[in-house]
């Protein structure tokens, strides 16, 4: 097992978010089970004040866990450097055969935590607290989906053996590799530029009629088809090499860290439209603070993918 600072912070704090992320737990059951803002009884107020903790502790939870996201891939970013054989976190996270399983209860947990708190957000709001025993029950699923995250991380870094020899990043992420995506590399890749900017006209004209069933629609699918557009076609442009596809080079300095920008953009923007979305159909009425939010940063990506091609063409006169 590697302990590098890197690696001692991620599991120290992983320790913290299972310990209060359990009290939570226990916690969020017995509201569940017995919340009722009609009554008056010592267990009621008990309950109201207990549910106060439990945001607390949901909140920070997330507050720490957002930069915390990017903390890991910097860490397996920068244990490449002793993984024989990796280039980037790619390989890196390829040495174990859950690496994929474990980004995506990653990814699935930022928007599931950042809804929680937009839920909660609106239940405080009014005076009946209409959503409170969604919102924990909603955190009941998010700590067991929290838990095996944790187990994941754990598994990760017990894992990593610094004398087995991993694929680099050129090799997962071609025709030539056995992952699930290998597939798409056989494909034209205009087509996934046509795919995203479809999906991104898409996005703009659910805004543009306000429908919360399309601004939701849209944005979900915005998600999928901007990261493998990003890896098929214009990943390829920031590295000015046709034949570099990795996604997590984009995070390294070579590139100006651009890849943190993409991805805070791509997340910020679909999570406030799926949010948005949600709550309207909760509110019943649009919820045009998290539509603007969205567009705009669907918008500031779309900008910055499409520049890098373009400016290539500008200066060279040709396309990859």
């Amino acid at each position: 097992m590697l302990l590098t600072p890197e690696i001692i912070t991620i599991l120290t704090l992983d320790f913290i978010f299972a310990f209060f992320g359990l009290i939570a737990f226990i916690i969020s059951i017995n509201i569940v089970r017995k919340w009722n803002l009609n009554s008056t009884t010592p267990t009621q107020y008990k309950l109201e004040k207990q549910s106060f903790l439990v945001a607390t502790i949901i909140k920070y939870i997330f507050i720490i866990k957002l930069p915390l996201f990017l903390f890991f891939i910097f860490t397996a970013d920068k244990l490449s450097d002793i993984i024989t054989g990796a280039m980037c976190a790619a390989g890196v996270v390829s040495s174990v055969s859950f690496g994929t399983s474990m980004f995506v209860y990653k990814i699935l947990n930022l928007y599931l935590f950042g809804f929680w708190l937009v839920l909660n957000h609106y239940d405080l709001k009014k005076e009946n607290q209409p959503y409170t025993r969604y919102k924990f029950m909603l955190y009941v699923l998010g700590f067991f989906l929290l838990s095996i995250e944790i187990y994941y991380d754990i598994s990760f870094f017990t894992s990593l053996d610094v004398s087995k020899l991993v694929s680099c990043c050129g090799t997962i992420f071609s025709a030539a590799s056995s992952s699930s995506i290998s597939f798409i590399f056989s494909i034209n890749k205009i087509y996934f530029v046509y795919l995203f900017y479809i999906s991104f006209t898409f996005v703009l004209l659910s805004y543009l009629f306000k429908n919360s069933i399309a601004i939701f629609v849209s944005n979900f699918i915005y998600i999928f088809i901007a990261i493998i557009s990003l890896i098929m076609f214009f990943g390829t442009y920031i590295y000015q090499l046709p034949t570099h596809h990795c996604p997590f080079c984009l995070l390294q300095k070579n590139y100006y860290y651009i890849g943190y920008i993409l991805y805070v953009a791509l997340y910020a923007g679909t999570f406030y439209g799926i949010s948005g979305a949600i709550m309207s159909k909760l509110e019943h009425k649009p919820q045009k603070f998290y539509y603007n939010i969205s567009i705009i940063f669907d918008i500031i990506y779309a900008l910055i993918v499409s520049a890098y091609p373009i400016v290539y063409f500008l200066r060279n006169g040709v396309w990859l």
